[in-house]
């Protein structure tokens, strides 16, 4: 178990925002998604918690030449986490790694912003990767979703934002709705 991968569960499923190939679907069992403020960025960010009997798709995908610093440097609000025993793929026999924000990091008291453009990217991702259904499901097995997003789409304040059609889009809004979760004004 000498190759290095990393289970990506939120931007990084959409591979148009890394270039880390080869890169399988998978799942992690004992893991959720959730939003997260943090004490190091002015907006919320998704990050993985354990939790029983959750099991969380997302992509897992190689590091080059077990590297890890270009992609700690990217994630670096988060700590990373051995999870190749509960990690199902293609990918053969590797070590697997999940980034989850690191404790240290986490702001209690302030609700930071989730952005519109971030859950658009991520979307976008879980749909080639898993289809429609696998899109959906990434709504329904996130948890911490607030209240409202904030529309950043005419101006992405997210760093990694890729271009989305209106087909996209209709569909991120309508998967919002679902949860009851508005847009507001960025």
């Amino acid at each position: 178990m000498n190759d290095a991968y990393f289970f990506g569960y939120g931007s990084l499923v959409n591979r148009a925002t890394h270039s880390h190939a080869p890169a399988f679907p998978a799942k992690l069992k004992g893991w959720r998604r959730v939003w997260r403020s943090t004490v190091l960025r002015e907006v919320a960010f998704l990050s993985a918690e354990p939790w029983d009997g959750a099991v969380m798709e997302g992509l897992v995908a190689h590091v080059p030449g077990g590297d890890w610093a270009a992609l700690d440097l990217r994630e670096r609000a988060y700590g990373r986490h051995e999870v190749s025993a509960a990690c199902e793929h293609e990918a053969g026999n590797v070590r697997v790694e999940v980034y989850a924000v690191a404790p240290e990091h986490m702001a209690a008291d302030a609700a930071h912003p989730v952005l519109l453009s971030y859950v658009d990217t991520v979307v976008q991702g879980f749909r080639d990767v898993f289809g429609e259904a696998g899109a959906l499901g990434f709504f329904e097995t996130t948890a911490g979703w607030p209240p409202a997003v904030m529309d950043d789409r005419a101006a992405p304040v997210y760093p990694r934002a890729t271009e989305v059609s209106a087909a996209e889009r209709a569909f991120v809004d309508e998967g919002l709705r679902r949860l009851g979760v508005g847009v507001r004004a960025g």
